[in-house]
């Protein structure tokens, strides 16, 4: 089973992410005329990539529990003092992107037009490569992030229920922009453990810093991995992150989330810059999964 291929395909300069909860009894056909208007029916794709991911709850409904993986559950969200890591519970996440920003919006509006009356859109997110793929901070973003290729083997199911999809989180991020460039280059490069110019880690990054906490091995000693698409986006008024990454194991997750947050020593000193605003754990079916959707009566 082959996975949705827009998941993988790297390149793309412009990104757009909805995430819809369903609201009442119509919103399972919906969600499927949302799927199709988007991956199938809709206007012509021309090189726009589309993944779609379900929750637990509409993904049973369309596909069934049987081709769900087993260990897959809603995010729970995390609490530590004043900090949250809320969990927003989408139903449905689309994510288009191209180098096309007129053709993403053409393939996210017949998706919206199919939803409009019994779902509640909660993330409505155009983003963007910005620079050689650095943060709106100015650090280049995924230094680590394996290649599409060990991509793959991290993230897809390779059997059993699921095979060929992949589990999803999703977390947007707001900055603080003006609070993190009044640092010093220094002392911000000691919050995200990394050197500025060129991404090099630092010798011996402070506990505090990002590298120093969502760096983590399991017992065996080897670095735990996740593939990450994450991409910047921002107006006038509001700038951040939309993290997006396909861990293979949602444990991962749960581990680098709470070193993040402190829950076992010092928080990630990022997130003093930073507010998580969403959360959601969801699954991506394969791309024959999806076709069968889009071509089902």
């Amino acid at each position: 089973m082959e996975p949705q291929q827009g998941i993988f395909v790297e390149g793309s300069t412009k990104h757009w992410f909805c995430e819809y909860r369903v609201t009442d009894s119509a919103g399972v056909p919906a969600a499927l005329a949302a799927v199709r208007a988007c991956a199938g029916e809709g206007p012509p794709a021309e090189a726009v990539q589309v993944v779609v991911a379900f929750s637990r709850s509409l993904g049973e409904a369309l596909l069934g529990a049987d081709q769900l993986p087993a260990s897959f559950a809603p995010f729970a969200g995390l609490r530590n003092g004043d900090t949250e890591y809320p969990a927003t519970e989408p139903d449905l996440l689309i994510w288009v992107h191209s180098d096309r920003h007129d053709r993403n919006f053409e393939v996210i509006l017949a998706a919206r037009r199919a939803l409009a009356v019994c779902a509640t859109q909660l993330e409505d997110v155009p983003a963007f490569v910005y620079r050689d793929s650095r943060d709106l901070t100015g650090f280049i973003d995924g230094t680590e992030n394996p290649d599409a290729a060990e991509g793959r083997e991290l993230a897809v199911v390779a059997e059993g229920p699921g095979a060929g999809g992949a589990v999803v989180f999703t977390q947007r991020w707001v900055h603080d922009l003006d609070g993190f460039h009044a640092l010093e280059v220094a002392e911000q490069e000691q919050v995200i453990g990394r050197t500025k110019v060129d991404s090099v880690e630092l010798d011996g990054p402070p506990e505090t810093s990002h590298v120093g906490r969502v760096v983590i091995e399991d017992d065996d000693g080897e670095e735990m991995e996740i593939y990450r698409r994450s991409v910047p986006y921002g107006n006038s008024t509001e700038a951040g992150l939309f993290f997006i990454a396909f861990p293979g194991d949602l444990a991962i997750i749960d581990a680098m989330l709470a070193r993040m947050i402190g829950n076992d020593g010092p928080h990630d000193r990022v997130t003093d810059f930073s507010t998580a605003v969403s959360g959601a754990y969801l699954f991506a079916p394969s791309q024959a999964a999806v076709d069968a959707l889009v071509g089902a009566g």
